[in-house]
């Protein structure tokens, strides 16, 4: 048996032997073998804020945002705030054909038209909870795919798009056609078409769903978009702390980039899922100084069950982690 001193300097040696090691190529061999896990495919962004120093995973594949795209919504908002063109204080009125299928607390609480919340409210409900009801409001107010997506061009980020509400975007997925371009329908009117689609063509729909290039991002799209977003390239300073704290208080997804990582390790990020996607983007702040890394974790046409997917992410997030917080 060996002495305990040994043994603990043959763990140290063995660590230091790692981070010497280490290099790019390491860390994306460790995420090549979790895509070979992931039921799917993968896409994966991560960037040193400090350093510059990054690492793209399936650069240049389009992946399905799902809920991610909301931060996207959330930087055109507050550019119009900051524009004047609103405030986040102006109150929305929310009427039933705002209420629509997905997560968050909206459709459950205010099933009864006529509740005003503010912008503020509203962003909040859509980024901290990842609500779709509040999602579709915003999107509105941001104005819709074509003011999102000048934004994004103007910004100069290509391959990332958002393209549709919520409403639509969920409809698509199940085989549910809504013919209003906002996605205005109620619930009752909604679960009635649903009704009427059969297993066969919801099955199809799910099937061709991550085919379709609307409201997709390559991973180095959405790594683009953080780092603008972190370095006040897209807001000012004041809207930039905002989104940034709201997404620091994201309350979805502690199994996915959180999963693996120290226990309260801040991370500004937000989540998405729908089918056979599940994705965590966001930025992990490392101890003793050692800076921000912002960590893009996409994937697609999974066949796993989803905490099995989580777990890919929070693999993703910890070997993102350790590699900046060892390397010298």
């Amino acid at each position: 048996m060996k002495h305990p001193l040994t043994a603990l300097f043959c763990i140290a040696l063995c660590s230091f032997s790692i981070a010497q090691r280490s290099t790019l190529d390491i860390l994306e061999n460790q995420i090549a073998r979790l895509d070979d896990h992931s039921g799917g495919q993968i896409g994966v962004g991560i960037h040193h804020l400090e350093s510059g120093l990054e690492l793209i995973y399936h650069e240049g594949v389009p992946f399905p945002m799902a809920s991610t795209y909301k931060i996207p919504i959330a930087i055109k908002l507050l550019q119009r705030v900051e524009a004047g063109e609103l405030t986040l204080d102006s109150l929305i009125t929310i009427q039933a054909s705002d209420l629509h299928p997905g997560s968050g607390t909206l459709t459950t609480l205010f099933d009864d038209p006529g509740v005003i919340l503010s912008v503020r409210n509203l962003m909040e409900l859509m980024m901290l909870i990842s609500d779709n009801s509040a999602t579709d409001l915003c999107f509105k107010l941001a104005g819709r795919a074509e003011g999102i997506n000048s934004m994004l061009a103007e910004a100069q980020i290509s391959n990332i798009s958002v393209d549709r509400p919520t409403s639509i975007l969920i409809g698509e997925w199940l085989g549910v056609d809504i013919e209003d371009p906002d996605g205005n329908i109620t619930m009752d009117e909604f679960m009635a078409k649903l009704g009427a689609v059969s297993d066969e063509d919801q099955d199809r729909a799910k099937d061709a769903f991550s085919a379709n290039i609307q409201d997709q991002s390559t991973p180095e799209a959405m790594v683009k978009t953080l780092k603008m977003l972190w370095s006040g390239e897209l807001l000012n300073d004041q809207h930039t702390h905002l989104l940034l704290d709201i997404m620091y208080r994201c309350q979805t997804g502690n199994n996915r980039l959180k999963g693996m990582l120290p226990p309260d390790t801040p991370v500004a990020h937000k989540t998405g899922t729908i089918g056979g996607t599940t994705n965590d983007v966001g930025i992990v702040d490392l101890p003793d100084e050692q800076g921000h890394v912002i960590v893009v974790c996409f994937v697609k046409d999974s066949s796993i069950e989803i905490p099995d997917r989580e777990k890919i992410i929070a693999h993703v997030a910890r070997a993102a982690y350790d590699y900046f917080l060892f390397k010298k």
